[in-house]
């Protein structure tokens, strides 16, 4: 049967000699993996090119049941980025939340309003001037929410730590494990926690805080998502970031 959906490119991997399996998150079926034929020539109907990371495609597929694999009958560019393919910075942002998502998303349910703050994030991205090196880490806190590991960060009280394990507020240090933040670090999470998008250019970090916060942020879901890996791409993006971009 050929269904019709909007799906987000996560990676791609070869199969065989003539093939790729490309894993998308996509508005109706969340989280597949689809099957592409690599073609000879130029005049396949798809292309694989176009199965770029977090690339947003409209897809035809021929899904079956008791089938986990759907194959691509066509593909087209849903949103094309306009400024993303030729800025370095969002391609290594790009790059890194590629990699994040693969390893955090593992719905294989629909889940509409996820895939429409993904779709809507990325689009924002694509159009910021300036004022986004904050993005991801932005990204990141937003995305907690949908994955149901958001913190509770009700009730803070000066002299707080934060406990990254029961991700919440607690008045004395944790002793039975290290995974916690100091009272001074633990001062600025609610502020942390009011920055989205419009407002993140609004808050000024150097290098090495900015690579605090994301390094906290990726202990946080390495804590509470089973067999989160270490990312590779997070030490190419903290590199890249030598200085702090407008």
């Amino acid at each position: 049967m050929l269904r019709t959906t909007r799906g987000i490119v996560l990676r791609t991997l070869k199969y065989k000699d003539s093939s790729l399996i490309a894993d998308i998150y996509s508005d109706i079926f969340g989280r597949c993996s689809v099957l592409l034929h690599v073609p000879k020539t130029g005049k396949a109907k798809v292309k694989p090119m176009l199965f770029q990371p977090l690339a947003m495609l409209d897809l035809e597929m021929d899904v079956r049941p008791h089938t986990s694999i759907y194959k691509v009958k066509d593909a087209k560019v849903w949103t094309p980025y306009a400024d993303i393919p030729f800025n370095p910075y969002k391609q290594a942002m790009l790059m890194f939340l590629s990699e994040f998502l693969v390893r955090a998303l593992r719905e294989e349910e629909q889940n509409l309003p996820l895939f429409e703050y993904l779709s809507y994030s990325l689009s924002f991205l694509d159009g910021c001037v300036q004022g986004f090196s904050n993005f991801h880490i932005v990204f990141l806190l937003r995305l907690s929410r949908f994955l149901g590991i958001y913190p509770n960060l009700d009730n803070y009280h000066p002299g707080d730590y934060f406990d990254m394990q029961s991700a919440c507020f607690v008045r004395t240090r944790p002793s039975t494990h290290p995974h916690y933040l100091g009272t001074l670090e633990t001062s600025y999470v609610p502020q942390l926690s009011r920055m989205n998008f419009e407002t993140m250019h609004l808050f000024a970090f150097n290098r090495s805080e900015r690579a605090r916060v994301l390094a906290v942020l990726n202990e946080y879901y390495c804590l509470h998502l089973p067999d989160f890996p270490e990312l590779k791409s997070l030490q190419v993006l903290q590199e890249l970031f030598t200085q702090a971009i407008s």
